[in-house]
């Protein structure tokens, strides 16, 4: 994901750097398996650091393995840590709270976002409704109770 972070960043300049050009032609020759995540993460703090303002958005970082994710908040830690002109924006659910805690909690303001249940319940019936007025036959009551249960279930178990 830095390595993508990279590219995106890369492709809105002007001019590929050539410190980054060179790296990945190093990394390849001799059968090498490319760069590592330090080196990656060196690259996109030098890259982002001459930049005025710099925002990283990433969505749904719980679904990361949480080997890689911890890796990756890591790596995260030490961009923002050496390039005070970037911003992160993540998503996640709330499941791994207490790890963007310990990996960020110094770095960054944490907002915990709790879906609300009368909301969620409104709109899945709304869809419900609006299923069933095109195609009657389409679900049983049973069904529908069942699946207004399961969704409620989940988003309360966040």
């Amino acid at each position: 994901m830095i390595g993508s972070l990279l590219k995106q960043v890369t492709a809105g300049a002007a001019v590929v750097p050539g410190e980054i050009k060179s790296a990945f032609g190093e990394s390849k020759k001799g059968g090498g398996q490319g760069l590592r995540l330090a080196d990656m993460a060196k690259l996109l703090i030098k890259t982002v650091s001459p930049i005025e303002r710099v925002y990283i958005c990433i969505d749904a970082l719980d679904e990361l393995l949480p080997h890689d994710r911890s890796e990756f908040l890591r790596a995260l830690r030490q961009i923002i840590q050496a390039a005070p002109n970037a911003r992160l924006f993540l998503t996640a659910r709330y499941h791994i709270s207490a790890e963007l805690d310990e990996h960020l909690a110094r770095e960054a303001y944490i907002i915990h976002i709790v879906p609300n249940q009368g909301d969620i319940a409104r709109y899945v019936s709304h869809k419900m409704d609006n299923d069933g007025a095109r195609d009657p036959n389409l679900m049983t009551e049973n069904l529908k109770n069942d699946i207004m249960e399961t969704m409620l279930e989940k988003t309360s178990g966040m």
